[in-house]
């Protein structure tokens, strides 16, 4: 047989028998199904076997019919009594669904090669994540699985000879390649080694698979139940008569693709955008929770997770919707389109409760009588009325921003405590209480673990917050203002021009790029002409300046998207101070959303009328 097909007889380990080729695939996984096609087509075969239930073809081609449209396949169960059932997703990305497509487009013969006895044992998905074949290839994947494979029983043996039986039944004359689990691979290998019967099945299997039907599952249900969320399938499935290219449909290049969509629509809805550092905090967090699902990239409900962590709910909305779409898929067609849920495709699913937080019609209805927002009567009007002679700050966002100061200061404080705090064996005192972290991760030693904090010399003095380094000069408003009492701190900030987005007369709205506080009050120079400071490269930097030199205590606080430079280690120790830095990240977005919007009175007489403009 050899000698006709032409492929040569290979060693025991290798996946090319004879006339057969075995092709060893995870279901539903994309990077499995661009190998299969290229496979398919580069090597031609007559037959293209695919581990399918036998009972189900006609099902299935019916599937393959509709593509790209997906469809669901729903049959009863064959041992259950009541009414339960079982559904079966049949998605482009999956690769048994890609080797039936791919075989009609090279005119192979395809056989459905799971005889379907009924007795299918259930195996363990146990898998590597299948994204390590863009960096290691699928022929080193395959062999670091078969290293370690998974326990064989007899209902797998069973199983894997009904396959067998069904292959060796398949064209003679014909090259074969068999696309089946990685999972039952060396047990079909074995099967093979010699002559199969045919295994008997159930009278009850064959009547209950005469009720098997195809359905349009509705567009809103497939984020749900298939295995590749739709944007990487719409994604596969644009790409996949391209000529092969990886970087088309990359699964980090398809998040960041989806991110970029949601943070769109995120804007146009809410009005708020997502900042450089939220998109890198979001990409560490998607990481950190893939590795602890011992994924390489993370999937939908990852996503949806990192989203509302990093920004907030009506942002994780957006990106399960981005995520989730999928333009072939109707709802008007000629099968049943149904809703389904994921607990009834999937077993242990999780749930995420998203909570949008969007103006609804009747947040915006007004009681009779109550006076709307003040307007211009024509365009202009407000900017006419601009004098320039002074500026001045609302009194009530001062009260707002000095508090998240003193907030931001007990923060600094309780970071630095941490940092020197001394953890040791319980003996005789607990002194500042038990460290639950250390005594759970040292369990196996059964001893107490307990904490000691060290005092903190001395207090924190100026602080500084930096929501963007403006490296395209986008907020190119730079002023210092002064405080006004003994409570309020000395500031300078950078922002975006307030007068150019006018809410009232003289009143200008404008939002902060990065600022300085620093108390006592009234000793402040104008920080940005400040000669002192010019060797700084960046804004943020020349604010960090001037909080060292102003801080009449010895600890600053920065926070920002990124550390300092190390340089400002040095500057700071030189004049007896040290930086405490917190990360952007760690703060509570819907803070930092209040604080950033300020607004600039173009003269103290604007304070009287600006509690009508401003809510």
């Amino acid at each position: 047989m050899p000698e006709k097909t032409g492929l040569p007889t290979s060693d025991a380990g290798s996946l090319r028998r004879g006339r057969f080729t075995y092709f060893p695939v995870v279901s539903g996984r994309m990077e499995f199904a661009v190998e299969v096609r290229q496979a398919l087509l580069r090597e031609r075969p007559g037959v293209v076997a695919v581990e399918l239930p036998v009972t189900l073809q006609r099902a299935w081609m019916r599937a393959m019919a509709r593509m790209p449209e997906i469809s669901v396949i729903l049959y009863p169960e064959a041992d259950a009594a009541d009414d339960r059932a079982i559904y079966v997703p049949v998605e482009p990305a999956d690769p048994f669904t890609e080797a039936i497509r791919t075989a009609g487009e090279i005119g192979a013969e395809v056989v459905f090669a799971d005889p379907d006895t009924g007795d299918r044992p259930h195996l363990k998905d146990l898998y590597p994540d299948s994204y390590a074949i863009r960096h290691i290839g699928l022929e080193r994947y395959v062999e670091a699985y078969r290293v370690y494979p998974q326990p064989r029983s007899q209902e797998i043996d069973r199983h894997a000879a009904g396959i067998a039986w069904k292959l060796q039944g398949a064209n003679p004359e014909a090259r074969v390649v068999v696309v089946l689990s990685l999972n039952l691979l060396d047990a079909v290998l074995d099967a093979m080694q010699e002559p199969q019967a045919q295994p008997l099945t159930r009278s009850t299997l064959r009547r209950r698979r005469e009720e098997v039907r195809v359905l349009n599952p509705h567009p809103d249900s497939l984020a749900e139940i298939t295995v590749e969320y739709p944007a990487l399938q719409w994604r596969y499935e644009s790409a996949r008569l391209l000529p092969p290219d990886w970087r088309r449909v990359d699964r980090r290049h398809v998040q960041l693709a989806v991110f970029r969509e949601a943070e769109k629509e995120y804007e146009v809805r809410t009005g708020e955008k997502v900042a450089h550092w939220q998109r890198s905090l979001l990409a560490r967090y998607t990481r950190n929770l893939a590795l602890a699902s011992n994924d390489l990239s993370a999937g939908l409900f990852d996503l949806t997770v990192a989203a509302r962590a990093v920004a907030d709910d009506n942002y994780a909305w957006e990106v399960w919707e981005a995520a989730g779409r999928y333009p072939p898929q109707k709802t008007a067609s000629d099968l049943e389109t149904v809703r389904i849920r994921g607990d009834e495709v999937w077993l242990d699913t999780r749930r995420l409760r998203l909570r949008r937080r969007l103006p609804g019609l009747k947040r915006r209805l007004r009681p009779y009588g109550l006076k709307p927002r003040k307007k211009e009567q024509f365009p202009g009007e407000w900017a006419s009325q601009l004098n320039g002679t002074s500026i001045c700050s609302y009194p009530p966002e001062d009260l707002v921003i000095e508090d998240y100061g003193r907030y931001l200061k007990k923060k600094g404080k309780s970071i630095l405590s941490e940092e020197r705090a001394r953890v040791e064996p319980f003996t005789t005192s607990i002194l500042d209480g038990i460290d639950m972290r250390e005594t759970i991760r040292r369990w196996h030693e059964g001893r107490i673990y307990v904490r000691q904090f060290q005092k903190i010399r001395g207090e924190v003095g100026s602080i500084v917050v930096i929501f963007d380094e403006d490296r395209a000069n986008r907020f190119s408003y730079m002023t210092t203002w002064l405080g006004e009492n003994q409570n309020e701190s000395d500031m300078a900030f950078y922002s975006t021009f307030p007068f150019d987005n006018l809410v009232g007369p003289g009143i200008g709205r404008a939002e902060y790029g990065g600022f300085l506080m620093s108390l006592p009050p009234r000793r402040m120079y104008d920080v940005w002409q400040d000669p002192d400071y010019e060797f700084a490269e960046s804004k943020p930097e020349r604010l960090l300046l001037a909080a060292l030199d102003y801080s009449i205590h010895r600890h600053v606080v920065y926070v920002a998207a990124k550390p300092p430079r190390s340089l400002f280690k040095g500057i700071a120790a030189r004049m007896d101070r040290k930086i405490i830095y917190i990360p952007l990240g760690q703060l509570s977005p819907a803070s930092l959303k209040k604080i950033r919007a300020v607004h600039v009175l173009d003269g103290y007489d604007k304070r009287e009328i600006a509690k009508d403009y401003l809510r």
